[in-house]
């Protein structure tokens, strides 16, 4: 007969998923050099505080211990449960989980919708049965679930099999299950550890974001670190930002595909300039994450946000100095800030005749140079007091010479006294010195095995900012249904609504006269839905100056539109009045993306705006401040600065229009694409002309959705 062991309330997702009280492993094998093995191994290994049961039918032990034939049969519901089986077995598994009042599923097995139709048909079977039976999965694919305090090691990634891994108090994320080890192992080097790590596995049921909210008020966990190839579930994860900025718990990101490939193309320049890349930066930046490119920084990154938390004076203006025992190493560091965006403060000469007073030899330059004085603890503890005293600096990047290696207790000693003083300091060790490092890290110091971690994570977390609410409230599917393109004057009248300037203009169908009292010069194009690139098809010609020309213009252009698109009936054009000599033309862009939902898109106007890569894309809608940022990121506005003596021109006037054109994802919910290029920056005070539009909303219900364009 067996004995049923009594259990309180069924736990919440986050307690099973972390802090089972029992868990079970279905499919757990008896070869120990086999991947199905490891879980129970790594547990016994890690001395898990719970209870565990390896599920296996075939066999009356595993690895010495009593094998269970069900879940059916355990003396109690099991918390979480990891499933090695094959696949074959998963559904079956889960039912019988599901039917046992299982909370949480771990699924390692592979051969779902990644495996073709078989696989998806498979897929939606295995959904299907959890939600009628309300368990929860992580996975499949999912390598799974660790959380080191506990010694939980509910997972069958091998690098789980080291010894004394640490505890830390960051908790990680990963859609790559192999990612989870390796960050293990690396932060271990330098003395981190982590409060769980998951490997999400292919989130057919609770994706990332829902994983991580799930941990949000767990007090063990005080921050994330999390590990992205793709944004397919960005909702979840918005949701999960703004309950991690309430918790005050940092986010730091980092994901793949970071080259230049395109999102989806639609038919205007701003699909090409709001590529995947740039959609998931604005993504990150509207969420609050700290987004790393290094590896590393990944680590390391989260201890610079806990520490820098509520400190910083002006975050648009941080005051950051360099402090050194070693001139060479400061002056990499120095380089790596300043690449980075990040203008160094330099001490003032009050300061320097502070710490030469000491008794500490210092000459005055843009770091604080310590010579063989920066390795005694005395002389670097008072320094620090003087810089701390002085109210110039919000943060301290200190260089450590290589002293770091030889004689940790002498680099390491005062900044560790240091560590919890009004000013924040972090530290960059020259040599490779994992001792030192370790020593920081357990004093609560930021502290940095490369100097390129050391100014990423830096500058990575001076520029970020709370979440983005208006913003990520868009973050949604889009809507079903096929897409029409607007011609120019419809999509002139779209964008009127929301506050956009245009030129004066009139249509002229076949056969129509000019008008007699037309103010001159003007410029003519085509009017038509199907051609968006009316420059590629000899479609617009600029400057005309009288009734004449503009007959002749007309039928030039019609006659190049009937050549290069014999397939388009063109008879009809535009008479836009002319903007002569503006201070420069922008383009002002608008994209609903099919993972992260609508951006706004800045860049340089003009038919070869995707060659230069200059632009600045945000989260729409977006308010003053981030529309006068975008324009402070795209470098081609310096035009409208008085470069080299030129006229200045009307920035606050574009900045509006950014906004303006940001305000479809509220106003027009129907637009999914729209793009103002050129817009002509008028001189300061005078405004800005929108000379070019083009819109694609979504179809009319029954309404063809099939539109051709000119997509050369």
């Amino acid at each position: 007969m067996t004995t049923v062991l009594s259990q309180t309330a069924r736990p919440t997702v986050g307690s099973a998923m972390l802090h089972p009280r029992s868990v079970a492993i279905i499919g757990a094998s008896d070869d120990i050099t086999k991947t199905t093995a490891r879980p129970l191994a790594f547990l016994r290994k890690a001395g898990f505080n719970g209870r565990v049961y390896p599920v296996n039918p075939r066999r009356e032990t595993v690895l010495g211990e009593r094998a269970w034939p069900s879940i059916a049969s355990l003396p109690e519901t099991p918390d979480h449960v990891f499933v090695v089986a094959d696949t074959r077995f998963v559904v079956d598994a889960v039912a019988e989980c599901g039917a046992r009042g299982v909370p949480v599923v771990t699924i390692l097995s592979g051969g779902f919708a990644e495996a073709g139709e078989e696989g998806a048909v498979r897929q939606a079977e295995l959904l299907k049965v959890a939600r009628e039976h309300g368990v929860r999965l992580i996975g499949p694919n999912s390598i799974g679930v660790v959380n080191p305090g506990a010694g939980l090691m509910l997972t069958a990634n091998a690098a789980f099999a080291e010894e004394a891994i640490p505890v830390g108090r960051t908790f990680v994320a990963s859609q790559s299950g192999s990612v989870i080890g390796a960050l293990m192992t690396r932060a271990k080097a330098v003395g981190i550890g982590f409060a769980g790590l998951v490997s999400t596995g292919s989130e057919i049921d609770l994706t990332l974001g829902e994983i991580c909210a799930a941990t949000v008020d767990d007090p063990e966990v005080d921050a994330y670190c999390l590990f992205l190839e793709s944004l397919d579930n960005a909702a979840s994860l918005a949701a999960f930002a703004e309950l991690a900025h309430e918790r005050g718990k940092p986010v730091t990101v980092y994901k793949l595909g970071r080259s230049d490939a395109a999102a989806e193309l639609s038919v205007s320049h701003t699909g090409a300039l709001a590529g995947e890349d740039s959609e998931a930066s604005a993504f990150f930046e509207a969420c609050g994450f700290v987004r790393v490119e290094n590896f590393e920084s990944l680590i390391e990154a989260g201890a610079v946000q806990r520490r820098l938390m509520g400190t910083i004076r002006d975050a648009d203006a941080p005051r950051v100095g360099v402090i050194t025992s070693t001139g060479g190493g400061a002056a990499l560091a120095v380089d790596e800030l300043e690449m980075r965006g990040i203008a160094l403060t330099r001490p003032s000469a009050e300061t320097f005749a502070r710490i030469n007073e000491a008794g500490i030899a210092v000459s005055e330059s843009l770091i604080i140079d310590l010579t063989l004085a920066g390795t005694r603890h005395d002389k670097v503890l008072n320094v620090l007091g003087i810089l701390e005293d002085s109210e110039e600096f919000d943060l301290l990047v200190f260089v450590i010479g290589s002293s770091a290696r030889l004689n940790p207790e002498l680099a390491a000693s005062a900044i560790e006294e240091f560590a919890d003083r009004r000013l924040p300091v972090v530290a960059w060790a020259l040599p490779d010195a994992l001792e030192t490092l370790q020593r920081l890290h357990r004093a609560g110091v930021p502290a940095f095995r490369t100097v390129e971690s050391c100014a990423e994570a830096v500058a990575a977390t001076l520029r970020s900012r709370a979440p983005r609410g208006e913003a990520l409230a868009g973050v949604k599917t889009p809507a079903a249904g096929g897409t029409r393109v607007l011609d120019e004057q419809q999509s002139a009248e779209v964008l009127k609504q929301v506050g956009a300037r245009f030129p004066q203009s009139l249509v002229l169908g076949p056969g129509e006269p000019v008008p007699a009292d037309l103010a001159y010069p003007v410029v003519v194009k085509v009017l038509s839905d199907a051609i968006a690139h009316k420059s590629d098809v000899g479609g617009v010609e600029v400057g005309i100056r009288d009734a004449d020309g503009l007959e002749q213009a007309r039928r030039r252009i019609l006659d190049s539109v009937a050549r290069h698109r014999p397939d388009v009936l063109a008879d009809t054009v535009l008479v836009q009045e002319m903007v002569v000599d503006p201070v420069q033309e922008m383009l002002v862009g608008y994209r609903v993306s099919d993972t992260v939902g609508p951006l706004v898109v800045l860049a340089a106007g003009g038919v070869t705006v995707e060659l230069y890569g200059d632009s600045a894309v945000q989260m729409a809608p977006v308010d003053r401040d981030t529309a006068a940022g975008m324009i402070e990121r795209v470098k081609a506005t310096a035009l409208s600065r008085g470069y080299r003596s030129a006229p200045t021109g009307d920035l606050d006037a574009l900045a509006d229009l950014v906004v303006a054109v940001s305000r479809l994802a509220i106003e027009r919910p129907d637009v999914v694409e729209a793009e103002i290029n050129p817009v002509a920056v008028l001189r300061d005070t005078e405004g800005i002309i929108a000379l070019d539009a083009l819109v694609t909303v979504l179809a009319d219900q029954g309404e063809d959705s099939t539109t051709t364009t000119d997509e050369s």
